[in-house]
């Protein structure tokens, strides 16, 4: 949903900034008055190109346009801003920035602040707004949107999603008998490597946390006088020698148990003290034997001296840690185990494309039948409301043909399979009875083009997300009756999508849900156009301006008033 746009030093807009509703907002205005200039802005705010010398209003040195737009948290649409790093909370501000001819005309994009190229603002932007004008590109003319919205007008995305998890199946299975082959292309060389690979470590008899004990060990057999010549001394202080603490602490205790049995109250400490003899006496033992069995070893700390050079090298190569290597290890028991499968593996992977191809093409091809169904009931759905528009030779055709192969590698029935299918759909119009049909971006009248583009956004009303659709110029060459039911239409799509409408009929402009004025004023020597919502009273004024031209009657006033009225009802 767009919220606001602002526009400043465009054309002949100087400044303005226009808040937009829901539903279906209408703007009007004499001839000239600068109406399409909304449209442009918009244009160049989603991208368009711009040229400096048409678009900069003059003695400005710059045009900009900034946009808001209000997207769903669930809307598809942001992902693309979110896979860019654009992700945002509730609204994305989009600006865009033309210099005057003096500055090159050099153009600036922002997407919520952060400056992107031009391609990144057409791409991230694509579908925000759907713009339907001679003038301008519109989403709905892209055969790449065709195939898209064919399906979700039959509720085939059930059938679109099992046809695109058959064709990752498919080409899962592929790659893994491409990889084989290539595998077994290069054996010989491959599988002496994975050979020595494999040598190489299982000579150290790696298990994980062996790193460590390794080290602790190096460490205690580095030290091995130190460790021993330690303990040696600290038992001979504890037990050994003349004057240990343990004859020192059997003193203490001795006197202690004298005076507790004068009294009681040293019974506390005379235990702890008995204690601590007891926990020095175990201490000593342990530093004792600890001493006796600290050897050197000169033989085994070269042992480990290799052990650990060697496991670096490895690690070096195959793993930062001891658990990479054991991975690395068993990737390679992996590989080795299919080299020696040999061909048994291949004739195995072989049937499983096989398999998964057949159920590619079978699901291809229902795919393909049900979207030649749909496709012509959805024609003739478009048809029908063409018919209502006043474009009752017009005939539309949704054309369902297999998509080129090209250089594609899976093919089905001589068409490129891709996870989509192997279809191609494109819509396409005769607009006058007994012409042949052709895409509707080649269809050359704007009020034609606009009608078409009208009709297909009322049958496809429902279908894919919620879109601000704008419409200029959809009601030209046409007037009474069928501008009645054009308006009515644009409000049935106004119900879903948020809707932007240009008219110059005011059997169109009463269905607003919201409606804007644009009008032209004179400063000084410049003139300039502006843009301001109308009220109830305005808006019958307005609506009175457009059915009786310069003079306003009491009688175009009340037919004004009946016009607003039929149109809420």
């Amino acid at each position: 949903m767009l919220v606001t746009l602002q526009v400043r030093d465009l054309a002949i807009i100087d400044e303005v900034e226009v808040t937009f509703g829901a539903g279906l907002n209408v703007v009007t205005g004499e001839t000239g008055a600068g109406k399409s200039i909304l449209i442009d802005a918009l244009s160049l705010v989603l991208g368009a190109r711009a040229s400096a010398a048409d678009i900069v209003r003059t003695g400005a040195t710059q045009a900009e346009v900034t946009a808001v737009f209000a997207v769903p948290g669930d809307d598809p649409r942001r992902q693309r801003f979110e896979e860019a790093g654009l992700a945002w909370d509730d609204e994305l501000v989009v600006r865009r920035i033309v210099g005057n001819e003096r500055t090159g005309g050099r153009s600036k994009a922002y997407l919520n602040g952060r400056m992107v190229s031009l391609a990144q603002l057409v791409s991230l932007t694509a579908g925000l707004a759907d713009i339907t004008s001679q003038h301008d590109q519109q989403t709905l003319t892209d055969p790449m949107t065709h195939l898209t919205l064919l399906d979700a007008s039959a509720s085939l995305e059930g059938a679109r999603a099992r046809m695109a998890r058959a064709h990752g199946a498919m080409a899962e299975a592929t790659r893994a008998l491409e990889g084989v082959l290539r595998t077994l292309r290069d054996r010989s060389d491959r599988e002496d490597l994975l050979k020595f690979q494999a040598k190489e470590i299982d000579a150290l008899k790696l298990v994980p946390g062996v790193e460590e004990l390794w080290a602790a060990e190096r460490e205690k057999l580095r030290h091995a006088s130190k460790l021993a010549d330690g303990t040696t001394a600290a038992e001979e202080t504890l037990y050994s020698r003349d004057g240990a603490v343990l004859d020192e602490l059997g003193a203490v205790v001795d006197g202690l148990s004298k005076l507790a049995a004068v009294d009681p109250a040293l019974s506390g400490p005379l235990d702890l003290v008995s204690q601590a003899r007891t926990l020095v006496q175990e201490a000593a033992r342990e530093l004792g034997r600890y001493g006796r069995a600290v050897r050197a070893d000169p033989e085994r700390l070269g042992e480990l001296e290799e052990l650990m050079q060697s496991l670096s090298r490895v690690k070096r190569k195959y793993g930062s840690t001891v658990e990479e290597v054991l991975a690395f290890r068993a990737k390679v028991g992996g590989e080795l185990a299919t080299l020696e499968q040999g061909e048994g593996k291949v004739a195995e992977l072989e049937a499983a494309v096989d398999v998964a191809r057949a159920r590619a093409q079978s699901e291809a091809r229902a795919l393909s039948e049900a979207r030649r169904v749909a496709a012509v009931k959805l024609g003739a759905a478009i048809s029908r409301e063409l018919e209502t528009l006043g474009m009752g030779g017009a005939r539309v055709v949704v054309d369902v043909a297999h998509a080129s192969p090209g250089g594609a590698e899976l093919v089905v029935d001589g068409a490129r399979l891709t996870a989509a299918g192997m279809d191609r759909v494109e819509f396409l119009i005769a607009p006058n009875r007994g012409e042949e049909p052709r895409p509707l971006r080649k269809v050359a009248s704007g009020g034609e083009l606009s009608r078409a583009l009208l009709a297909i956004k009322r049958v496809l009303t429902d279908v894919g997300p919620q879109t601000f659709y704008v419409f200029d110029e959809v009601d030209a060459g046409v007037g009474g009756a069928v501008a009645e039911v054009i308006g009515q239409k644009i409000k049935q799509v106004a119900g879903r999508h948020q809707v932007l409408c240009i008219t110059h009929l005011p059997q169109i402009a009463v269905y607003g849900d919201r409606h804007f004025v644009v009008s032209k004023r004179e400063v000084g020597e410049r003139t300039a156009s502006t843009v301001r919502a109308l009220g109830e009273a305005e808006r019958m004024e307005e609506v009175a301006r457009m059915l009786g031209g310069i003079r306003v009657t009491d009688r175009t006033r009340e037919a004004a008033a009946e016009m607003l009225r039929a149109a809420v009802e």
